[in-house]
């Protein structure tokens, strides 16, 4: 065993199946393998959070929180992570205080061990209550800034975004590359100017999308990186993480052996291919995601490609794709840069789609002029001054938290919920509400009489 084992985090409940299969994993799906999941000596398993908990309440009729309790029954050594999106929590717009410290408490209370906290724009005024109430009830902190590549971004940026985050409480660092753009030599560098600067274990993030994460792990390791993500080999690859079992075999008997038998994850992948075959067919899914280096040019994650393909379609204008393609990065530089990740990358997507469809800034959606004046939070660089008066149309712009401008919100949720016939809602549901309003109340009509 060595000294100094790289940890894994295990994505096989959360992104390896939101990745690949449109997060259509069902519970019933994890349970018979949740004890095994346990035995295997993981850092932690990423189970929560994300896409999972609107998909659970729209797609499968499931209720988030009894999953997460579910998994908590049967996973009791490996600490269970989710990941959060700062001021956004599981939404897709930042919600008031109130209700980012009662989710997050919940959340941990319901049995996350570990709260992976992100800001699409890294912005960390973002992250500063969800990032207190976390470490006020003892979970592991994890900070993660968001990898892109711009001008703007340079390795001495990021470190300071770290440096930040630990100012902060964070108890561990994650380099969250969400489509796959971090290069093996970079990430040398990077991994080691972060180890240089913070005092915390470094956790990389990446995604198979450009056909370099195996490669890029292996240099982060070699520059000393305490975790990585992998996913077993049936949800691995294409636009999810590198594969567990490779990264454990092509470790062993090194100085960064990870200490965990292989053999353990063979009988575990196993169960998850059946799985994975039965999703695709009950949704009609296709799981076979194809690297794409060209994400390199457009930093477009995946799910992403195929949606606006079928929004042109639909409007008639599928020959425009290549022009929308080439459109992208250029209103991402008129928005200041910013990281494409959720909810950034659908704003910049249709802002590009509307330049095709409709001339330049013709039409401008809301969402944009709202990522514009900075109701997000901050972009790295500043607005294209030669467009700025097209986008914002006079719009005033905000330089504060974006947050201090919403009132409580749990009180009025709680009142309106009793109104709509759920007067002794639970806290939980009273959250699911709060996130997915109309989605909710199906759920409750069909499971709550």
């Amino acid at each position: 065993m060595s000294n100094n084992p790289v940890k894994i985090m295990e994505t096989v409940l959360r992104d390896g199946h939101q990745s690949l299969a449109a997060t259509r994993m069902r519970t019933s799906d994890m349970i018979e393998m949740l004890e095994k999941l346990d035995d295997v000596g993981y850092f932690s398993l990423e189970a929560w959070g994300g896409a999972t908990f609107d998909s659970t309440l729209r797609f499968l009729n499931e209720d988030p929180w009894e999953r997460l309790r579910t998994i908590r029954k049967h996973v009791t050594k490996t600490p269970i992570q989710m990941l959060l999106r700062g001021q956004n929590i599981l939404g897709y717009n930042h919600y008031a205080d109130d209700v980012v410290t009662e989710f997050v408490k919940r959340a941990v209370d319901n049995g996350v061990g570990v709260v992976r906290i992100f800001d699409a724009l890294n912005d960390v005024r973002n992250l500063e209550v969800s990032m207190r109430v976390a470490k006020e009830t003892g979970a592991h902190v994890q900070g993660a800034f968001v990898y892109t590549i711009s001008p703007f971004h340079t390795i001495d940026t990021f470190v300071k975004v770290a440096k930040d985050l630990v100012s902060m409480g964070a108890d561990s660092i994650c380099i969250k590359d969400m489509a796959g753009l971090l290069a093996p030599y970079v990430a040398y560098d990077l991994v080691k100017a972060l180890k240089a600067a913070v005092n915390v274990p470094i956790d990389i993030h990446s995604h198979y999308t450009s056909g370099m994460a195996g490669m890029t792990y292996l240099k982060a390791i070699e520059a000393g990186v305490d975790i990585i993500d992998c996913a077993l080999s049936p949800f691995a690859m294409g636009s999810s993480q590198p594969a567990t079992e490779a990264l454990v075999a092509a470790l062993e008997n090194t100085d960064r052996d990870t200490g965990i038998a292989k053999e353990k994850l063979f009988p575990i992948a196993d169960h998850f291919r059946t799985v994975k075959k039965n999703v695709a067919e009950t949704f009609k899914l296709n799981t076979a995601i194809d690297i794409d280096t060209k994400v390199l040019s457009f930093q477009i994650p995946g799910g992403m490609l195929s949606n606006f393909l079928n929004q042109l379609k639909e409007q008639g204008m599928a020959d425009k794709y290549p022009e929308m393609l080439e459109e992208m990065p250029k209103v991402r530089a008129d928005l200041g840069y910013p990281p494409l990740v959720t909810p950034t990358s659908q704003i910049t997507g249709s802002m590009a789609a509307f330049n095709v469809m409709f001339g330049r800034y013709k039409v401008v959606p809301r969402e944009v002029k709202d990522l514009a004046r900075g109701k997000y939070g901050r972009t790295p660089a500043p607005l294209n001054p030669e467009v700025a008066d097209l986008i914002l149309q006079g719009e005033p712009l905000i330089t504060h938290r974006p947050a201090d401008d919403i009132e409580p919100q749990m009180e009025k949720l709680t009142k309106e919920l009793a109104e709509k016939g759920y007067p002794n809602a639970s806290v939980e549901d009273i959250l699911s509400y709060a996130l997915f309003p109309d989605v909710a109340l199906k759920f409750f009509e069909a499971n709550r009489k």
